[in-house]
């Protein structure tokens, strides 16, 4: 690309030399995108910029806050007037809405493809920066994030099949189940209570046939919140091969010293 219009999100930076950053751009146009430019560009706001270049690292120049209007194109309008960086705030996302974010900004930095178009997530970015921005109660901030990581694991390739186990056999209401990210839901043999709590103390993760025909009647509502929360963990700790998130330590630390 040569001097091509972007509009963007900010999910990750490093330092790169005294007066510049290594970006990570989450764009409209070519999804994520890895650049070099000016040091100063904010999280969770839309931005408009110039990338170049032709290898996997491109310049960025001209990096403006974009307008409303701007974000709704398929592209940056020659003319448009962006927000001089230095006249907006840093962020308008705030306390633990703003852990919940940077949570969704580490997930797709880690996990997207480079120069891989997602329209679709990329408008669901944009849906979930609005909800973080309005007072959530802690099961709202949850749904919003479990929502999103649903149309992330779509996006991946990844479908949650509820109704049927790994054999095609329909989930039963009085089983017990295991869950593997690679295989499905797995019926446990032995059906007690003492076993299931045996698996989850092992870290396996289990669950009732009643709570996942449940989860497939329902969604995620905030009556199943807390199985697919359990669910949805699983699989990004699988994705990320077990690698810790940084954006998770942070909010439990936050949690230990409120």
């Amino acid at each position: 690309m040569r001097n091509e219009a972007l509009v963007g999100y900010l999910l990750h930076q490093h330092p790169y030399q005294e007066k510049r950053a290594l970006y990570y751009l989450f764009s409209q146009q070519h999804g994520v995108i890895h650049g070099v430019g000016k040091k100063g560009a904010p999280l969770f706001m839309p931005l408009q910029l110039f990338a170049t270049g032709k290898r996997d690292l491109k310049t960025f120049s001209q990096i403006n806050i974009a307008s409303h209007d701007t974000t709704q194109a398929d592209s940056v309008q020659e003319g448009s007037t962006p927000a001089v960086l230095d006249a907006v705030p840093y962020a308008n996302i705030s306390g633990q809405h703003q852990y919940a974010a940077l949570y969704i900004n580490e997930i797709l930095w880690r996990l997207l493809p480079t120069e891989d178009p997602m329209p679709v997530l990329w408008q669901h970015y944009q849906i979930s920066l609005q909800q973080l921005k309005q007072p959530l109660s802690n099961s709202e901030l949850r749904l919003c994030l479990r929502q999103f990581e649903q149309y992330l694991f779509t996006e991946l390739g990844f479908t949650l099949t509820l109704t049927h186990d790994n054999v095609e056999d329909p989930i039963e209401s009085d089983c017990t189940y295991r869950f593997l990210p690679d295989v499905g839901l797995l019926p446990v043999l032995v059906h007690n209570e003492e076993s299931v709590h045996l698996a989850s103390e092992s870290g396996q993760t289990v669950f009732k046939g009643a709570d996942i025909i449940e989860m497939a009647r329902l969604g995620i509502t905030e009556q199943t919140l807390s199985h697919w929360s359990k669910l949805h963990r699983h699989l990004i700790d699988h994705l990320l091969d077990y690698q810790p998130l940084q954006s998770r330590l942070l909010w439990q630390q936050q949690q230990r010293y409120q």
